[in-house]
């Protein structure tokens, strides 16, 4: 026996009816509302131009820089670059070596969204944002760098955290170390 047939088990026949009514019309009411919702869940996502969102970025980046009077920056593959520091080291930087920064990750009306605490932080290249590994060859060890990168070469039409869909990033990395991957 269901349990909440239970609960009515000595109750009379028109009350068990009553209460068997009650039951019927709530899961049908349950069911319409879930389809509703189901249907309201299945709106069409926006298409996402990634050459479009591309474009207006670059404009966007180029117009920071221009308005913020910023000297020496340089484009590289789609990412704005400005060497703050040039580095000492020899060794050039591939997308499956660990890298070694101090960073600080900033919107372009300067909040900062991100950075390393007290202590470096060390992670492969090639698991992070695009425009950071497009960006961070271009450093020899020692150096420091401010990259402007593209949102669709970071999180594109994705909010992440405190970081708005569709929002170009500043970003001041200082490349401590690079860890070459050791071949078998």
């Amino acid at each position: 026996m269901l349990p909440l047939l239970k609960l009515v088990k000595n109750c009379d026949v028109t009350n068990k009816r009553l209460f068997l009514c009650i039951m019927v019309k709530n899961k049908i009411l349950f069911a319409a509302i879930a389809l509703v919702l189901s249907f309201s869940a299945c709106q069409k996502a926006e298409e996402y131009d990634r050459e479009a969102q591309l474009k207006a970025d670059t404009e966007t980046i180029q117009a920071f820089i221009t308005k913020n009077a910023l000297s020496n920056v340089q484009q590289h593959e789609g990412i704005f670059y400005q060497v703050l520091k040039e580095g000492t080291g020899t060794e050039t930087i591939e997308a499956d070596d660990t890298v070694t920064v101090n960073y600080e990750g900033r919107l372009l009306d300067g909040t900062v969204f991100d950075k390393s605490k007290t202590e470096p932080i060390k992670f492969p290249l090639n698991g992070v944002i695009e425009g950071w590994q497009r960006g961070i060859p271009l450093l020899k060890k020692g150096g420091q760098i401010r990259l402007f990168i593209p949102s669709p070469m970071a999180y594109a039409n994705f909010k992440v955290g405190p970081i708005p869909a569709n929002s170009p990033l500043d970003f001041t990395v200082e490349l401590i170390e690079v860890n070459k991957k050791k071949l078998n």
